[in-house]
This record gives C-alpha cells, sequence and structure tokens, in this order.
C-alpha cells in the first residue's frame, strides 16, 4: 500500500495538534513514529486509519483520495497500547476472528491460526480464554490476530509499552522479523529511540504535532538534522555543549580544541553533541579529557550511566557493564573529536561523525 500525507494539519478548538505535515510512507515496509508523548503520534495514526478527519490537508491511498473516508470502509489492522481481545472467545477464535468475517474457509482460517500462533508462541494456548492469559500472552493474540487480517495498512500505538522489559525485548526481536516479510506497510509508534533502531525500516522523527525529519531509520539517527531530532534520537538524550569555531577547529568552554573542519557558512557560536555511549571512561590516547565529579551513577540493565559534572557542563556516559560509583568521586570522562556533532546557532547539522554510518 501507499500512503500519502500531503499538508495534513489537526486542531482541536484552539489548539494545533499536529501543524502542516506531508509524509509519503515506505511502501510494504515499517516506518516508526518516533516522539516524546504528545508529539503527535497517536492523532496522525487516527487520521491514517480514519478514525478521525484532519482538519485540513489530504489523505491518499494508492493514489486515490480518502480524506474523510471512516475506517469501516478501508482495510486497517491496529493494536493499541491496551490489548484488545473478545472476553468470551477462544485464543484460537480471537485470532482467526478476521478471517471468519471475511468468509474464508475453516481449514485455512485453522492453518493460518496454528501458524501465527507459532510465530508468536502462543500455539499451547489456542483454546484458552483470554482472561486465562498473561498480559504478554493477551498482546501476542492482539497482534496474532491483527497479523492475521492480512490488511494492506498495519498500525501499532505503542503496543508494547505496558509489558515488563523482558517480554518487550522478546517481541520487538519478533515483531522486526514479522515485518520483515513486507506484507504489509506497517506504522508503529514508540517513544522509545532503541526500538525504532531494533524495528530497522524508516523513522518519522515527531515533535509537538511537527514532523521533523523522515527516511530510512539508520541515516535519520546517524545524520540528524537539528538538536531537536538528535535528542529525540538518543536515549539518554545527546550531550549537548556550548562551543564556538576557531582557525583550529571547535573550542570547548574548558580551552579544549576538537580538530573538526565546518563549512565556510558556519558562524562563530556552535553546539558540540556526543553521544552517551561516545564517552570513554578509561584514558586512550589523542582523546580529549574532561575532568569533573560524579553525580549519579545510575545502572540500567547491563549499563552504568554516569552522570558527571564538568567544566564543559552536565555530562551522561554510558559505561558498559555493572559499576558503583561514589558520590562527588572524581572521575575524567574522555571525548574522541571522529564522535562529535556540531550544530549552528540555529540547531541544524553542520558536522557528523565520519564513520557513525559504520556503527550499529
Amino acid at each position: 500500500m501507499r500512503l500519502e500525507l500531503d499538508e495534513v494539519v489537526k486542531r482541536v478548538g484552539p489548539e494545533t495538534w499536529l501543524h502542516p505535515l506531508s509524509l509519503a510512507l515506505a511502501e510494504n515496509a515499517v516506518t516508526v513514529l518516533l516522539g516524546a508523548t504528545r508529539a503527535g503520534k497517536t492523532s496522525l495514526m487516527r487520521i491514517m486509519a480514519g478514525l478521525d478527519a484532519p482538519t485540513g490537508g489530504r489523505v491518499r491511498v494508492d493514489g486515490q483520495d480518502v480524506t474523510g473516508m471512516p475506517v469501516r470502509q478501508r482495510n486497517v489492522a491496529m493494536v493499541y497500547q491496551q490489548f484488545i481481545n473478545y472476553p468470551s472467545m477462544t485464543v484460537a477464535d480471537n485470532i482467526g476472528a478476521p478471517l471468519k468475517l471475511r468468509g474464508v474457509p475453516r481449514a485455512e482460517v485453522d492453518a493460518r491460526v496454528h501458524a501465527l500462533a507459532a510465530k508468536l508462541h502462543i500455539e499451547p494456548f489456542l483454546q484458552r480464554l483470554p482472561a486465562e492469559l498473561s498480559g504478554g500472552q493477551q498482546q501476542r493474540v492482539a497482534l496474532a490476530r491483527a497479523l492475521a487480517k492480512g490488511a494492506p495498512l498495519m498500525l501499532l500505538d505503542e503496543p508494547l509499552v505496558n509489558l515488563d522489559y523482558k517480554l518487550r525485548e522478546e517481541l520487538r526481536e519478533e515483531l522486526g522479523q514479522l515485518f520483515a516479510a513486507g506484507e504489509s506497510t506497517v506504522v508503529y509508534a514508540t517513544t522509545e529511540p532503541g526500538e525504532a533502531l531494533l524495528l530497522g525500516g524508516h523513522t518519522a522523527v515527531l515533535h509537538e504535532g511537527a514532523l521533523l525529519q523522515y527516511g530510512p531509520t539508520a541515516e535519520v539517527f546517524h545524520r540528524p538534522n537539528s538538536i531537536r531530532v538528535a535528542r529525540a534520537f538518543s536515549d539518554p538524550p545527546m550531550n549537548l555543549l556550548a562551543a564556538e569555531r576557531t582557525e583550529g577547529g571547535v573550542r570547548l568552554p574548558d580551552g579544549s580544541v576538537l580538530p573538526l573542519v565546518l563549512p565556510d557558512t558556519a558562524g562563530r557560536e556552535v553546539t558540540v553533541g556526543v553521544r552517551a555511549g561516545a564517552l570513554q571512561i578509561q584514558e586512550l590516547p589523542a582523546l580529549v579529557p574532561l575532568s569533573g565529579g560524579v553525580d549519579l551513577a545510575e545502572i540500567s540493565g547491563s549499563d552504568t550511566f554516569v552522570h558527571a559534572s564538568t567544566p564543559v557542563g552536565e555530562l551522561v556516559a554510558q559505561w558498559p557493564g555493572v559499576h558503583h560509583l561514589d558520590l562527588g568521586q572524581p572521575i575524567t570522562l574522555h571525548l574522541d573529536a571522529a564522535d562529535a556533532y556540531v550544530f549552528d546557532s540555529a540547531g541544524a547539522l553542520l558536522h557528523a561523525p565520519a564513520r557513525a554510518g559504520q556503527r550499529g
């Protein structure tokens, strides 16, 4: 399916929920809508589905204007944050419901149900009722039913947000494999940059109802066109340091100079961006040392996020492994100029690491 939005706007009373937005989704691929709460993700998906009509602009499917066409007249499958299953029907009947409504022969329904249940690891539960399942299993049932429908457009609005960490990790990997078949145009909303990276495909970064950037996920991650995109597509948010352009490169507030070549049009005031994972704890040759004190050592999974106060500003470094640091403990972070982004005074990208595209 080819879905195109042309200058779509959504206003509710005096508020603008979606600013004029044009977007042509990649066909039969995954597009991730990435943004914080109230970025406009759900509003945009409801317009895509036909649940809401835009205040202005047009929606086209395969070249046909479907603006305002209600959802019941469209072939769309949807999965929400809160999984929705028919409580009085078995898991098998829940999954097969869309096929039965279309009059698909029983044998074909059974085969499709068992195939999807096997892919989502819920085959042993086909004769149970939803209430007899865990939350993660119920969400798998809702996903299987959406997949069974075989709709050319599938919309998933933060479908894993209410599951625990382990289940989210499992389902992210499974969904990526299922969507890789390219049988539908998939739109997946999330607040988590890591989820966008795992799903791959394309990513549209939204902020307060505005589309900031759209393109292949790896490209948007490695070459964010602005500070706002860089912060939205980094977890934790990218470290941003006030700096100035000098003859030898870019000077940080502590006097350190990063030997970076910027366009001739760049002004004097710039901002240096460094992702947490690019800051090194151990001392390495040719790296710029940034000494400071530990404000917080936050353990998350198998990484430790070190928050430190330094002469160049507050920094967060991602340190692989579980490490225990005392508050106020001296620490020196090390920055490689090759990992630095540079943005102009208006927040537009001036320089991205040349080797960024070679990394995962």
